[in-house]
């Protein structure tokens, strides 16, 4: 579904990703980890097309898409969730939402003014809270808006960057549950940077370790007992 080839990408002058490849198979959980500055939240950019890629490609359901510009890739199925949330703080729950439907790969949801059931049915708790502003939501309450949002275009791919950053544990519980079920029903494939290695172990499938900007170890859960993944995670 998505191969990343050789990829090369930064900021500035500064090369930060080099030669970075990886794969993602329809309907699993692939899981990127790694020290912080290592290169993952640049990886997940430069895949969504807010990084221009420098060389290499992007490839997503056999199409070529290093060239398309974020909006694009969005429209051809790929959500996304920033490190950070990144909601629109001075508009509601449900004006947030509407945003997301933008990305949707079907005109008619896109002009609608009615939010997916789908994208509402893994966070329930969104529904009460439609009139609030964005901003006035606790941080866990803010992931899970951001998540809702990416999930309301139906995407095929879902970017996920450290989802379980900096919020309190039972809407990290909820978050992991959310993602075993998204992998369970197998319709979307997830590319998850996470450092929770905890966390990784209980939904992933597949596994990339970074470190200075290339990808360093690659396995399976079974693989994860490796004492080199301890060697790249450990400070």
């Amino acid at each position: 579904m998505l191969s990343v080839q050789q990829l090369e990408s930064g900021y500035g002058e500064s090369v930060v990703l080099r030669g970075v490849s990886l794969q993602v198979q329809p309907g699993q959980v692939v899981c990127l980890m790694g020290r912080n500055g290592v290169g993952k939240t640049t990886l997940i950019k430069t895949i969504m097309g807010l990084i221009k890629t420098r060389s290499g490609s992007v490839t997503f359901k056999e199409q070529d898409i290093t060239g398309k510009a974020p909006g694009q890739r969005a429209k051809k199925g790929i959500g996304y969730v920033p490190q950070g949330r990144e909601i629109f703080s001075q508009l509601t729950v449900y004006e947030n939402l509407r945003i997301g439907l933008e990305a949707s790969r079907d005109w008619a949801v896109r002009k609608s003014k009615v939010i997916p059931p789908k994208a509402l049915e893994k966070f329930p708790v969104i529904r009460e809270m439609y009139r609030r502003r964005g901003g006035d939501l606790s941080g866990g309450q803010q992931q899970q808006l951001a998540f809702a949002r990416a999930l309301s275009s139906d995407p095929e791919l879902l970017l996920l960057d450290e989802p379980s950053e900096g919020i309190q544990p039972s809407i990290v519980e909820d978050i992991r549950q959310v993602i075993r079920s998204i992998r369970q029903e197998g319709k979307t494939a997830i590319l998850l940077v996470e450092q929770s290695l905890d966390f990784v172990r209980s939904v992933g499938d597949r596994f990339y370790i970074m470190e200075k900007g290339a990808i360093v170890w690659s396995g399976d859960r079974e693989g994860l007992e490796d004492p080199a993944v301890m060697r790249y995670l450990t400070v």
